[in-house]
């Protein structure tokens, strides 16, 4: 359904505008995301929004958008560059808004043989970091990223940002680690934890699918039990001053040792 919102006191504007803060994210179970790229990233992936707020965008992505959200039925809003940035709150918004459902999966329908590398997060806190872990898992072929304690949230502006459309190919679930291991003990599944405590370089062991890829706090790391009850621990090797990588950075290092293992097997 089109329609047209101008002013800036609109009752559905001050809503959208409120999922930028996570306790309306969570009310709602509704996040934003912005952008062409990211939304059409969405589309592809067969994820169309509730809601679609645009400026008037002639370009052919953007038109394409807005066909496929009439063709389904969804709302799709003509607005001003001006109430497109309230809502986003970016002085240079995109040329498209959306509004989705949050795409939490339960652990317990994740299907741990649907791919062979999985990433497991444990209490990250930078939303750049998440997003770019996500854009890993989707570069590697993960089946997603479950993310392990008090992390931050996967639907924040800026992580869905930092996604690049990721968060639309990737499955996330959220779990305490307790709860988490449980799961993980019910079937097949190598738990590989990244560490410096441990002689093991990253390529001189052998990783079993499906491979959990455990990383930790920027700050910290894993505590010392979750690195008790994973079932390897490797190492990427630090030849100058820096003691350890980015854990975004850590995490592609990884995931690609994973798959190139795989890719020499096959």
């Amino acid at each position: 359904m089109a329609r047209e919102i101008t002013g800036f006191s609109n009752p559905l504007v001050k809503r959208v505008r409120s999922l930028r803060e996570k306790k309306f994210r969570k009310a709602e179970g509704l996040f934003l995301a912005e952008g062409l790229r990211i939304l059409t990233e969405a589309r592809e992936a067969g994820v169309l929004p509730e809601m679609l707020f645009h400026a008037g965008s002639e370009h052919p992505l953007a038109r394409d958008l807005i066909a496929a959200m009439e063709d389904a039925g969804s709302d799709v809003i003509e607005t001003s560059p001006d109430i497109l940035s309230k809502i986003s709150g970016k002085d240079n918004p995109q040329a498209v808004v959306g509004v989705y459902q949050d795409r939490l999966t339960p652990l317990a329908q994740i299907d741990r043989r649907s791919a062979d590398i999985w990433i497991v997060a444990q209490s990250l806190r930078d939303p750049g970091n998440l997003g770019t872990i996500l854009r890993t898992g989707d570069a590697v072929g993960a089946g997603g990223l479950i993310l392990v304690d008090d992390c931050v949230d996967p639907f924040s502006v800026e992580a869905v940002r930092a996604s690049m459309g990721a968060l639309f190919t990737q499955k996330i679930a959220t779990a305490r680690w307790d709860e988490f291991l449980d799961w993980l003990r019910q079937g097949d599944g190598q738990l590989v934890g990244t560490s410096l405590n441990t002689a093991n370089d990253y390529q001189d062991v052998a990783y079993d699918a499906p491979v959990f890829l455990l990383v930790g706090n920027e700050a910290q790391g894993l505590p010392d039990t979750y690195e008790a009850a994973c079932d390897l621990l490797v190492k990427i090797p630090m030849l100058g001053k820096a003691d350890s990588l980015n854990v975004a950075v850590a995490t592609a290092v990884m995931a690609y040792e994973v798959l190139n293992q795989k890719r020499a097997r096959a």
